[in-house]
Protein backbone atom coordinates (compact mmCIF):
# COMPACT_ATOMS: atom_id res chain seq x y z
CA UNK A 1 0.00 0.00 0.00
CA UNK A 2 1.17 3.51 -0.98
CA UNK A 3 -0.21 6.85 0.19
CA UNK A 4 0.71 10.13 -0.06
CA UNK A 5 -1.01 13.57 2.10
CA UNK A 6 -0.86 16.86 1.92
CA UNK A 7 -2.48 19.91 3.34
CA UNK A 8 -2.56 23.51 2.42
CA UNK A 9 -3.44 26.87 4.16
CA UNK A 10 -4.95 28.09 0.42
CA UNK A 11 -4.57 31.96 -0.05
CA UNK A 12 -7.43 33.59 1.81
CA UNK A 13 -8.07 31.52 5.44
CA UNK A 14 -6.31 32.80 8.21
CA UNK A 15 -5.10 29.11 9.26
CA UNK A 16 -5.40 26.11 8.15
CA UNK A 17 -8.43 24.08 10.14
CA UNK A 18 -8.20 20.74 7.77
CA UNK A 19 -6.30 17.56 9.24
CA UNK A 20 -5.24 14.34 6.85
CA UNK A 21 -3.34 11.65 8.02
CA UNK A 22 -2.40 7.49 7.33
CA UNK A 23 -1.64 5.12 9.48
CA UNK A 24 -0.41 1.50 8.44
CA UNK A 25 -0.17 -1.04 11.18
CA UNK A 26 1.55 -4.04 11.06
CA UNK A 27 0.39 -6.31 13.80
CA UNK A 28 -2.67 -6.46 13.50
CA UNK A 29 -2.62 -5.39 9.40
CA UNK A 30 -4.65 -2.44 8.58
CA UNK A 31 -4.55 0.80 7.08
CA UNK A 32 -6.38 3.85 7.46
CA UNK A 33 -6.76 6.87 5.42
CA UNK A 34 -8.52 9.94 7.06
CA UNK A 35 -9.00 13.22 6.79
CA UNK A 36 -11.15 16.11 8.92
CA UNK A 37 -12.52 19.59 7.99
CA UNK A 38 -12.68 21.55 10.74
CA UNK A 39 -15.35 24.43 11.13
CA UNK A 40 -16.12 26.88 13.95
CA UNK A 41 -14.78 30.35 15.13
CA UNK A 42 -11.28 31.40 16.10
CA UNK A 43 -9.32 28.55 16.17
CA UNK A 44 -11.96 26.13 16.89
CA UNK A 45 -12.32 24.35 13.60
CA UNK A 46 -8.72 23.12 13.91
CA UNK A 47 -8.86 21.54 17.64
CA UNK A 48 -12.47 19.82 16.52
CA UNK A 49 -10.78 18.47 13.70
CA UNK A 50 -7.47 17.30 15.45
CA UNK A 51 -9.49 16.25 18.06
CA UNK A 52 -11.89 13.88 16.05
CA UNK A 53 -8.83 12.77 13.89
CA UNK A 54 -7.12 11.37 16.90
CA UNK A 55 -9.81 10.03 18.89
CA UNK A 56 -11.34 8.12 15.57
CA UNK A 57 -7.74 6.67 14.79
CA UNK A 58 -6.80 5.66 18.97
CA UNK A 59 -10.64 4.18 18.50
CA UNK A 60 -9.92 2.14 15.62
CA UNK A 61 -6.32 1.41 17.01
CA UNK A 62 -7.31 -0.26 20.11
CA UNK A 63 -10.54 -1.99 18.94
CA UNK A 64 -9.20 -4.02 16.20
CA UNK A 65 -7.66 -7.72 16.00
CA UNK A 66 -6.57 -9.95 13.43
CA UNK A 67 -9.89 -12.00 12.61
CA UNK A 68 -12.83 -9.83 11.63
CA UNK A 69 -15.70 -10.01 9.47
CA UNK A 70 -16.55 -6.97 7.77
CA UNK A 71 -19.74 -6.56 9.48
CA UNK A 72 -17.49 -6.46 13.05
CA UNK A 73 -15.31 -3.71 10.73
CA UNK A 74 -18.42 -1.71 10.04
CA UNK A 75 -19.16 -1.90 13.78
CA UNK A 76 -15.51 -0.93 15.14
CA UNK A 77 -15.86 2.30 12.51
CA UNK A 78 -19.26 2.88 13.33
CA UNK A 79 -17.81 2.94 17.49
CA UNK A 80 -14.98 5.23 16.50
CA UNK A 81 -17.32 8.10 14.80
CA UNK A 82 -19.34 8.32 17.69
CA UNK A 83 -16.42 8.15 19.73
CA UNK A 84 -14.62 11.00 17.57
CA UNK A 85 -18.36 13.11 17.83
CA UNK A 86 -18.50 12.52 21.31
CA UNK A 87 -14.97 13.91 22.27
CA UNK A 88 -15.38 16.76 19.79
CA UNK A 89 -19.49 17.68 21.06
CA UNK A 90 -17.92 17.52 24.75
CA UNK A 91 -14.98 19.68 24.04
CA UNK A 92 -17.45 22.94 22.16
CA UNK A 93 -19.97 22.12 25.49
CA UNK A 94 -17.46 22.64 28.05
CA UNK A 95 -15.33 25.22 26.56
CA UNK A 96 -16.75 28.40 25.77
CA UNK A 97 -14.38 29.21 23.28
CA UNK A 98 -15.16 26.21 20.99
CA UNK A 99 -19.00 26.72 21.34
CA UNK A 100 -20.59 25.65 18.27
CA UNK A 101 -17.59 23.90 16.82
CA UNK A 102 -17.37 20.60 14.16
CA UNK A 103 -15.89 18.96 11.64
CA UNK A 104 -16.45 16.54 8.51
CA UNK A 105 -14.43 13.37 8.42
CA UNK A 106 -14.30 11.17 5.43
CA UNK A 107 -11.75 7.78 5.82
CA UNK A 108 -11.31 4.95 3.87
CA UNK A 109 -10.40 1.74 6.26
CA UNK A 110 -8.36 -1.13 4.33
CA UNK A 111 -8.15 -4.81 5.98
CA UNK A 112 -6.79 -7.70 3.36
CA UNK A 113 -9.28 -7.81 0.90
CA UNK A 114 -11.47 -5.48 2.38
CA UNK A 115 -12.08 -1.61 1.51
CA UNK A 116 -14.82 0.80 3.94
CA UNK A 117 -15.18 4.10 3.36
CA UNK A 118 -17.36 6.00 6.11
CA UNK A 119 -18.35 10.06 5.59
CA UNK A 120 -19.76 12.24 7.48
CA UNK A 121 -20.16 15.92 5.80
CA UNK A 122 -18.76 17.51 2.88
CA UNK A 123 -15.41 16.14 2.67
CA UNK A 124 -15.60 13.52 -0.30
CA UNK A 125 -14.27 9.90 -1.15
CA UNK A 126 -13.59 9.36 -5.32
CA UNK A 127 -12.23 6.21 -6.63
CA UNK A 128 -10.02 5.99 -9.89
CA UNK A 129 -9.70 2.67 -11.59
CA UNK A 130 -9.68 1.72 -15.29
CA UNK A 131 -9.72 5.58 -16.61
CA UNK A 132 -12.81 6.54 -14.95
CA UNK A 133 -13.50 8.22 -11.89
CA UNK A 134 -16.27 8.15 -9.36
CA UNK A 135 -17.40 9.92 -5.94
CA UNK A 136 -17.81 7.24 -3.70
CA UNK A 137 -18.91 9.14 -0.57
CA UNK A 138 -22.21 11.14 -0.74
CA UNK A 139 -21.81 15.43 0.44
CA UNK A 140 -23.78 15.79 3.50
CA UNK A 141 -25.07 19.30 2.44
CA UNK A 142 -27.74 21.57 1.42
CA UNK A 143 -26.66 21.43 -2.07
CA UNK A 144 -26.97 18.04 -2.79
CA UNK A 145 -30.20 17.79 -1.06
CA UNK A 146 -31.21 20.57 -3.84
CA UNK A 147 -29.87 18.28 -6.49
CA UNK A 148 -31.26 15.30 -4.84
CA UNK A 149 -34.70 16.80 -4.85
CA UNK A 150 -34.17 17.82 -8.93
CA UNK A 151 -34.18 22.00 -7.66
CA UNK A 152 -30.70 22.60 -8.89
CA UNK A 153 -28.55 20.50 -11.48
CA UNK A 154 -25.71 18.88 -10.47
CA UNK A 155 -23.18 22.00 -12.02
CA UNK A 156 -25.15 24.65 -10.41
CA UNK A 157 -24.30 23.09 -7.38
CA UNK A 158 -20.86 23.76 -7.69
CA UNK A 159 -21.39 27.66 -7.92
CA UNK A 160 -24.19 27.62 -5.68
CA UNK A 161 -23.82 30.42 -2.73
CA UNK A 162 -24.36 27.91 -0.23
CA UNK A 163 -22.63 25.27 -1.40
CA UNK A 164 -20.63 25.03 1.70
CA UNK A 165 -23.47 24.68 4.21
CA UNK A 166 -23.50 20.78 5.72
CA UNK A 167 -26.01 19.54 6.98
CA UNK A 168 -24.30 17.35 9.12
CA UNK A 169 -20.86 17.16 11.58
CA UNK A 170 -18.75 15.44 13.85
CA UNK A 171 -19.75 17.31 17.23
CA UNK A 172 -22.73 19.58 16.31
CA UNK A 173 -25.01 17.15 18.11
CA UNK A 174 -24.50 14.88 20.84
CA UNK A 175 -24.76 11.91 18.40
CA UNK A 176 -24.08 11.53 14.59
CA UNK A 177 -24.96 9.48 11.37
CA UNK A 178 -22.44 8.05 9.17
CA UNK A 179 -22.72 6.59 5.71
CA UNK A 180 -20.95 3.74 4.59
CA UNK A 181 -19.29 2.19 1.60
CA UNK A 182 -17.74 -0.42 0.34
CA UNK A 183 -16.42 -0.07 -3.03
CA UNK A 184 -14.42 -2.73 -5.08
CA UNK A 185 -10.61 -1.42 -4.39
CA UNK A 186 -8.04 -3.40 -6.70
CA UNK A 187 -4.24 -3.27 -7.37
CA UNK A 188 -3.57 -0.21 -9.49
CA UNK A 189 -6.48 1.58 -8.08
CA UNK A 190 -6.26 5.16 -6.79
CA UNK A 191 -8.42 6.20 -3.65
CA UNK A 192 -8.44 10.08 -3.10
CA UNK A 193 -9.88 11.16 -0.03
CA UNK A 194 -9.87 15.12 -0.08
CA UNK A 195 -11.65 18.38 1.64
CA UNK A 196 -14.24 20.94 0.03
CA UNK A 197 -10.87 23.10 -0.56
CA UNK A 198 -10.17 20.86 -3.65
CA UNK A 199 -13.32 19.32 -4.82
CA UNK A 200 -14.88 23.61 -5.11
CA UNK A 201 -12.09 24.46 -7.37
CA UNK A 202 -11.03 21.38 -9.01
CA UNK A 203 -13.38 19.71 -11.52
CA UNK A 204 -14.03 15.23 -11.38
CA UNK A 205 -12.24 15.02 -14.89
CA UNK A 206 -9.44 17.24 -13.99
CA UNK A 207 -8.53 15.00 -10.96
CA UNK A 208 -8.97 11.88 -13.24
CA UNK A 209 -6.80 13.69 -16.30
CA UNK A 210 -4.29 14.50 -13.21
CA UNK A 211 -3.69 10.75 -11.61
CA UNK A 212 -4.26 9.57 -15.54
CA UNK A 213 -1.02 11.48 -16.05
CA UNK A 214 1.10 10.66 -13.19
CA UNK A 215 2.57 7.54 -11.86
CA UNK A 216 4.17 8.99 -8.83
CA UNK A 217 1.77 9.87 -6.22
CA UNK A 218 3.62 12.61 -4.71
CA UNK A 219 3.10 14.26 -8.28
CA UNK A 220 -0.55 13.55 -8.11
CA UNK A 221 -1.00 15.13 -4.89
CA UNK A 222 1.22 18.37 -5.84
CA UNK A 223 -0.36 18.99 -9.13
CA UNK A 224 -3.90 19.00 -7.76
CA UNK A 225 -3.13 21.54 -5.02
CA UNK A 226 -1.30 23.66 -7.33
CA UNK A 227 -3.98 23.70 -9.74
CA UNK A 228 -6.25 24.45 -6.57
CA UNK A 229 -3.79 27.31 -5.50
CA UNK A 230 -3.09 28.82 -8.80
CA UNK A 231 -7.45 29.43 -8.64
CA UNK A 232 -7.10 31.11 -5.74
CA UNK A 233 -7.37 28.68 -3.44
CA UNK A 234 -10.31 30.39 -1.06
CA UNK A 235 -10.56 27.83 1.40
CA UNK A 236 -7.82 24.87 3.00
CA UNK A 237 -6.88 22.27 0.47
CA UNK A 238 -6.01 19.05 1.98
CA UNK A 239 -6.09 15.72 0.09
CA UNK A 240 -4.99 11.80 0.79
CA UNK A 241 -4.07 9.41 -1.95
CA UNK A 242 -4.09 5.82 -1.81
CA UNK A 243 -2.45 3.03 -3.85
CA UNK A 244 -3.01 -0.49 -3.82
Amino acid sequence: MKAYTISDIGKVRAENQDCVRFVQNTLPSFSVLALCDGMGGAKAGGLASEIAMNAFISRITDSITEKKSKAALKNILTDAVEYANQCVFERGSLDSSCAGMGTTLVAAFLKGRQCLVVNVGDSRAYLISGGAISQISVDHSFVEDMVKRGSITREQARNHPRRNVITRALGAESTVECDFFTPEFKKNDLLLLCSDGLSNTVSDSEILEIAEKHKSLDDIGRELLDLALLRGAPDNVTLGILRK
